[in-house]
């Protein structure tokens, strides 16, 4: 195994605007951040970023903005709304130019996905590199790009408009693909014997989402393999517990055929030596707080392993939609 270096994406014109999502929305316009006013007009951006490169219609956006109840003055206040953040996301537009950024288009608003960029984009290209070096059976590159690819986090998605009907499935989505991503990571980590580290970040990771199965088998694996053999099957049949008492269910059964493995020591748990450098300094995630309480996870499995031999069970599961 040998450790690639991150592969240059392909070279593209430097956004006019870079928008963050990932955490309290901002726009970076010449390497500044810049003052997105009052909160609906910071709403109404987010739900444009939500959409980058689709036009949003005006009626939809007064029904977000004014949560079904709009003011007679509800036009008249998008519309200035719209105006001063053409002036803040294109200072140097000449007057009586067209807006580049935030366009017209039709009965409704776009943000130009040629002339912007969008963190979650970052974050979604590095997480599927993630994934992809799994596949490939190079879980240390698969660690650095999961790295990079939660680096990109700053709070939870959208964060003072989280709740905005308009960005709602959006933040959802991208909490799922996060959870997913630090997975990923653990499992790759094990992959290459920084068995300890990932026993450290699972530990945190499960108490905090504790019906998220596959956490579940990756932290039991990690305490498997740095000779934690009680713990391992201690919390296998706490989580058999709590799934039955919580949500009425049995262990999926990867689960069960892991508990077996760990009970009579199988050999194919145990892992050699990694061809290459192991992970030796811990590097933590951002802390994302997920206000929005636990749920079994729907994600469908496919086939991104962690390369661990008589590991069929450590499948990643990867979100249903990227």
């Amino acid at each position: 195994m040998t450790t690639r270096p991150s592969p240059r994406p392909p070279a593209r014109p430097r956004p006019l605007v870079e928008f963050r999502a990932l955490g309290p929305i901002e726009a970076v316009v010449g390497d500044r951040l810049v003052d997105l006013g009052a909160p609906k007009q910071r709403a109404l951006l987010a739900l444009l970023v939500s959409k980058v490169g689709k036009p949003v219609a005006v009626d939809l956006i007064v029904e977000e903005l004014w949560t079904g109840h709009p003011p007679p003055s509800a036009i008249p206040s998008l519309q200035a709304y719209v105006a001063n953040l053409r002036r803040v996301l294109e200072p140097d537009r000449e007057p009586r130019t067209a807006p580049t950024v935030l366009r017209t288009y039709g009965r409704g608003y776009l943000l130009d996905s040629r002339v912007v960029e969008v963190d979650v984009q970052r974050f979604s290209e590095r997480a599927v590199a993630g994934w992809q070096a799994l596949d490939a059976d190079d879980p240390q590159f698969a660690v650095h790009e999961f790295e990079v690819a939660l680096a990109q986090w700053r709070g939870p998605a959208y964060a003072e408009v989280a709740d905005a009907a308009g960005v709602r499935p959006d933040v959802a989505r991208l909490e799922e693909l996060r959870l997913s991503v630090v997975e990923g990571r653990c499992a790759a980590l094990l992959a290459v014997g920084a068995h300890e580290i990932a026993v450290a970040e699972l530990e945190a990771f499960v108490q905090d989402h504790p019906l998220r199965e596959y956490g579940c088998e990756l932290l039991s694996l990690a305490l498997y393999r740095a000779g934690r053999q009680a713990d391992a099957l201690a919390l296998l049949r706490t989580n058999q517990r709590r799934l039955a008492d919580e949500l009425g269910i049995d262990p999926r059964p990867a689960l069960q055929v892991l508990e077996k493995l760990i009970l009579n020591q199988s050999p194919s748990l145990d892992w050699p030596p990694p061809q290459g450098p192991a992970v030796t300094s811990p590097w933590r995630p951002p802390a994302v707080p997920n206000p929005r309480g636990q749920h079994r996870s729907g994600r469908r499995p496919l086939p991104h392993h962690a390369a661990l031999p008589g590991g069929e069970f450590l499948r990643a599961p990867l979100p249903a939609e990227l």
